[in-house]
């Protein structure tokens, strides 16, 4: 489980987790789940347009999710924000068929892109995902307090001199390198379980903003950990054990707050009669 090709899984699977947990918590917050369904999956064409281009395939999946943020936050300035995500979607998945029309020899990586291909991953590429994905982290720190404002409330951000529209572009970009960061990892048909099931557990259970995030953070680490242990020794996909463990904490976050809300209610009563 610890071997020499098994670590190169640890050690990426980690960096995306953690990347996962910061920018899944602002997904579930400001209600951009669409968007994180959506950008995965109209960035791993651009994988293809690299192969066609005979440039790296991690260039081809910035440039993607960077068309992605582009026609998403262009788009919603004239459409509903859901209507604006999936004609960016609509776009971007018709140049992946036409990309993997022409470069006909990639079509095998297809499936790695969409499931995960994690136990792939050589050391050469680490560098590349720890590099983006720490200034990602970063940017998410440093835009923590906007971030927060403008997703709680839009007066409140612009009264505070914060642009509602600017964190929304600014967001979505640290959300397109979130995504093209961890599609070779879990890819893009689970990256979405990654960010927002954990984040989505974390919120249900802290209502405090940073401790959730860091909750988030631990749940997305804790279910990429057993998903890598529980793939090695089952043999079964490692995106299957993401996307059940994701649903599964999900569950244990809405257990979690019924037994809270049923534990408040009897010292409500009890105060109330002693009142």
């Amino acid at each position: 489980m610890f071997s020499s090709f098994m670590m190169n899984a640890w050690i990426v699977a980690t960096i995306v987790a953690m990347l996962a947990g910061v920018t899944g918590f602002f997904v579930v917050l400001r209600g951009n789940t669409f968007a994180a369904h959506a950008l995965p999956l109209g960035t791993f064409p651009g994988a293809a347009a690299a192969a066609f281009a005979g440039v790296n395939e991690l260039s081809g999946l910035v440039v993607f999710a960077a068309l992605g943020v582009a026609g998403i936050s262009q788009l919603g300035r004239r459409q509903r924000n859901d209507v604006a995500t999936a004609l960016t979607l609509i776009f971007l998945l018709g140049l992946g068929t036409l990309f993997l029309s022409l470069s006909r020899d990639y079509a095998q990586g297809v499936y790695a892109l969409l499931f995960g291909d994690v136990l792939g991953i050589s050391r050469a590429e680490i560098a590349p995902v720890a590099i983006i994905s720490g200034a990602a982290v970063a940017a998410t720190a440093l835009l923590f307090r906007p971030l927060l404002l403008s997703a709680v409330s839009t007066d409140l951000a612009a009264a505070c001199g914060v642009s509602a529209r600017w964190m929304e572009f600014l967001f979505l970009s640290i959300l397109g390198l979130a995504t093209a960061m961890a599609l070779p990892v879990v890819g893009a048909l689970l990256v979405f379980s990654l960010m927002v099931g954990p984040a989505s557990a974390a919120r249900l259970i802290l209502g405090r903003p940073l401790p959730a995030m860091l909750l988030s953070v631990a749940i997305a680490l804790l279910t990429v950990w057993a998903s890598l242990a529980l793939s090695y020794v089952t043999n079964w996909p490692v995106g299957f054990f993401v996307g059940g463990l994701a649903a599964c904490c999900y569950a244990a976050g809405r257990a979690f707050q019924w037994f809270a809300q049923r534990a408040q209610v009897p010292s409500s009563s009890t105060s109330a009669l002693l009142g």
